[in-house]
């Protein structure tokens, strides 16, 4: 009989994949704000300056454009610098070095230079952090050819994809929700990488597609059991990277169910969900029974106040009435 795996925090798979990676190549080395005697932010880096010391792992100030920047030219040089920005909010300081530099470099040396560079940020809302650090920046970094845009929803994905990240030859943009690190799941083992550009359906289902990322995988999967007590079974899609995106298995789910509903905890105007909408337009057109339903964020700038903040971001009501309303459906009172 076999053992199944252990169960681990989403923190603490990453916490995982970094030792490994680090274990396994010297090029390896990890920089950002209190990463190493503090542990990180999110705990995510503990024990790390322990067991491999301040020259693998780099407290810096706090200088995002400038840690950001000297991780490009250490990719250049060699190295797999692994850079933790405290929060996404943060990333809007450095966004120079990541859009004018990091995604462009291959490009511009005609191949004969790359970046083999991870930026690992947190980001979400529902922790009453307020406008300025609730982000969910996905759409912002997925518009930029040249990067690589990872979304982890599980503890397995996490550290899966984050060792896939860390052997990229091009510079990965790793997203984590703030909302999943203690959210507790199996992981693999040292040589289980999750490839990029596989989603994976979450749940079966046969009425409608609901494709979801990072922490609104957990809002649809709760939004199907509602639905599930209505006799509608949803299928639950989760793309797992955004580039690059498996479109194929996207839309061979709304080939099957004829409807779509995605969700995004970003906000409605040129996000996630209108991107990944349109692809599916223009793939599954003439099989689609009804429009494709988006779920997001409100479009205003986070709450403070707990009540708003919750009314502002997509709650499993949200998505039970966006896939009731694609079926021309009543929701149950």
């Amino acid at each position: 009989m076999t053992t199944p795996p252990p169960e681990v925090t989403y923190r603490d798979a990453l916490n995982q994949a970094l030792r490994e990676e680090m274990h396994r190549d010297e090029s390896v080395f990890l920089m950002g704000e209190d990463i190493g005697h503090f542990d990180g932010a999110f705990k995510v880096t503990r024990g790390l300056l322990a067991e491999f010391g301040e020259q693998r792992v780099v407290d810096t100030p706090i200088t995002e454009a400038g840690f950001t920047g000297l991780g490009i030219g250490a990719a250049m040089a060699g190295l797999r610098p692994v850079i933790e920005i405290m929060t996404v909010n943060f990333a809007l300081v450095a966004m120079d070095q990541i859009i004018s530099n990091a995604s462009k470099i291959r490009y511009m040396f005609g191949g004969q230079a790359s970046v083999p560079m991870v930026i690992r940020m947190p980001g979400g809302a529902g922790h009453q952090l307020s406008a300025q650090h609730s982000h969910s920046l996905e759409a912002m970094f997925t518009h930029v050819p040249g990067l690589k845009v990872v979304v982890p929803a599980t503890p397995e994905d996490a550290k899966g994809l984050l060792k896939t990240a860390i052997r990229d030859d091009d510079p990965v943009i790793f997203l984590e929700s703030e909302g999943l690190y203690g959210k507790k799941g199996p992981v693999g083992g040292d040589d289980d990488l999750i490839p990029f550009g596989q989603a994976v359906v979450r749940r079966p289902g046969r009425d409608c597609t609901v494709i979801a990322h990072s922490r609104m995988v957990w809002v649809a999967l709760a939004a199907a059991e509602r639905l599930a007590e209505q006799g509608i079974e949803v299928e639950v899609v989760d793309p797992r990277t955004f580039r690059p995106l498996d479109l194929g298995t996207l839309a061979a789910s709304v080939a099957r169910t004829s409807r779509a509903v995605v969700v995004d905890e970003g906000w409605p105007e040129c996000g996630i969900a209108a991107g990944v909408a349109a692809h599916l337009y223009e793939a599954c057109f003439d099989l689609l029974d009804a429009p494709i339903g988006r779920v997001n964020s409100a479009d205003v700038p986070m709450p403070y106040a707990r009540n708003l903040e919750q009314a502002a971001i997509p709650q499993p009501d949200d998505v039970v009435a966006a896939v009731m309303a694609t079926m021309a459906r009543e929701v149950p009172r």
